[in-house]
């Protein structure tokens, strides 16, 4: 019987990972952690004797403390939730990406950054404990009805303007339920190296139009940079100028190596997108009058805007006064 440290275990997907670790054989015992835990001074002492480590929350400080902690008491097997955002959006990205594609995350996006770098420490960490094995897992946006994290609600209203050019990207959206079921199999399978979490296939961009009930509002592409940038200065905690990329290229990934290793979807793409986005309340009025209302909105966004502006304005002036 193993004994397993589980960090973020408070929130819906740490709730979701408990319940299907717990399933697992092997496992006697979770060790839960909160994302303050990670810095606390007794971390050692609180994970004495673990196995395993499942490390789901936390930034580069917290992660780089909970791996020390980890290579202190013998740990032999880390479980790493990453991203498919590493892999970055950029054109000439082949679709589908797979595990063998070089990380390059666009560097205006701190979410992917952030995640390539943590991924960096726990392959460090391997490489400095031998005969201990690293899994890290790289789902594409993840969602379900109760809960959607930053990158799926970010992405969203991100979405929700953009710039006229050629035809949308394809999409994927995977589960928090399968994220979960990946993780216990990483686990249970000690799975080591890179491994993609998503559906089988992808969403494509005039599908996912179709499934959002309404079409995004076009502007030329330096308007919605000025806007995404705007976004993030009046709210920096749910907005990055760095997912436009995300909402222009293609960053759809494989999974046929985490299916190789037993894995698989209980939800289509399609299935998790409308489980998370129930249909909006427009969803049921004609073309024309859905037209009407993103004139309506296009207007009351440029408001905004201007708004927006005179604040950060105010501010300077209020700041050099």
């Amino acid at each position: 019987m193993s004994t397993v440290v589980l960090s973020g275990a408070a929130d819906p997907l740490g709730q979701r990972v408990a319940a299907a670790i717990g399933r697992v054989v092997s496992v006697e015992r979770i060790v839960a952690l909160d994302r303050d835990e990670l810095l606390g001074p007794d971390l050692k002492s609180r994970i004495e004797g673990v196995d395993a480590v499942v490390h789901l929350d936390g930034g580069l400080e917290e992660t780089r403390a909970l791996l020390d902690a980890a290579g202190a008491v013998g740990a032999t097997h880390v479980v790493l939730l990453s991203s498919a955002t590493v892999y970055g959006a950029w054109p000439n990205n082949p679709v589908p990406l797979t595990e063998d594609a070089p990380l390059r995350p666009n560097n205006e996006l701190d979410f992917a950054v952030r995640a390539a770098e943590r991924e960096r420490l726990a392959s460090e960490w391997r490489r400095e404990h031998p005969g201990t094995a690293v899994a890290l897992l790289r789902p594409t946006v993840s969602v379900s009805a109760d809960a959607n994290g930053w990158l799926a609600r970010a992405l969203r209203e991100t979405s929700a303007v953009r710039a006229a050019g050629p035809d949308d990207p394809p999409g994927q959206f995977v589960h928090l339920d399968d994220v979960a079921s990946a993780i216990a199999l990483a686990l249970a399978q000690r799975l080591d190296g890179p491994f993609n979490v998503s559906p089988d296939g992808w969403i494509a961009g005039d599908a996912l139009r179709a499934l959002a009930a309404v079409p995004p509002l076009r502007l030329p592409a330096r308007v919605v940079q000025r806007l995404a940038w705007l976004r993030a200065r009046l709210d920096p905690t749910s907005a990055s100028p760095g997912l436009l990329p995300y909402t222009t290229h293609a960053w759809v990934v494989a999974n046929d190596r985490i299916k190789a290793a037993g894995w698989r979807p209980t939800h289509s793409n399609e299935e998790a997108y409308i489980a998370a986005h129930p249909p909006a309340p427009w969803s049921t009025v004609s073309p024309q009058r859905r037209q009407e209302l993103a004139l309506g909105g296009l207007a009351a966004l440029v408001v905004g805007v201007v708004v927006g502006v005179v604040l950060l304005v105010r501010r300077g002036s209020s700041r050099r006064g």
